[in-house]
């Protein structure tokens, strides 16, 4: 794959857009372009591509809560299904450097199938891998069900 340019889901949507004002700057000059700029709209509209931290956090929304719906019996054949899945899912994310990472720790640490526990329990564990490396807090793993499947005890999600 190649790296050259970077792209949205691999970038905070502060990085890009300034990558993106440093590019169209070099071109204006380039081109000698001598009349005004016209304001730039500061305001992210809800209808644009999603940058790097927005694909981060959907992903790992619709992941997990497709962990909690994971049959509590599943087949062998849905086993080696969401095994699959996610090897598949790692080769395509549309964010290279977080779609290496992903297939790097699939080595480590293959999905857990057997139960919808298990890989509640194992995304998780990755999850809380990808946040270490961020520096962001970890999740506390007993809460998963709650989180992503039940709603908090409070009745917050009622």
């Amino acid at each position: 794959m190649s790296h050259e340019k970077p792209c949205r889901a691999c970038m905070d949507f502060k990085s890009w857009a300034k990558s993106q004002k440093k590019a169209f700057d070099s071109e204006k000059e380039t081109e000698k372009i001598e009349k005004k700029d016209p304001p730039v709209n500061k305001v992210k509209r809800d209808d644009c591509p999603l940058d790097k931290d927005e694909l981060g956090s959907r992903t790992w929304s619709f992941l997990h809560t497709m962990a909690a719906y994971y049959p509590d019996n599943p087949t062998d054949e849905q086993k080696l299904d969401m095994s699959k899945f996610f090897h598949t899912f790692s080769k395509f994310y549309p964010c290279y450097v977080c779609a290496e990472d992903l297939q790097e720790q699939l080595k480590k640490t293959p999905p857990q199938t057997n139960s919808q526990s298990q890989l509640s329990q194992w995304l998780c564990m990755i999850h809380n891998e990808v946040n270490k490396k961020l520096g962001k807090p970890e999740f506390d793993c007993k809460l998963v069900d709650q989180r992503w499947r039940d709603g908090w005890l409070d009745g917050s999600c009622d």
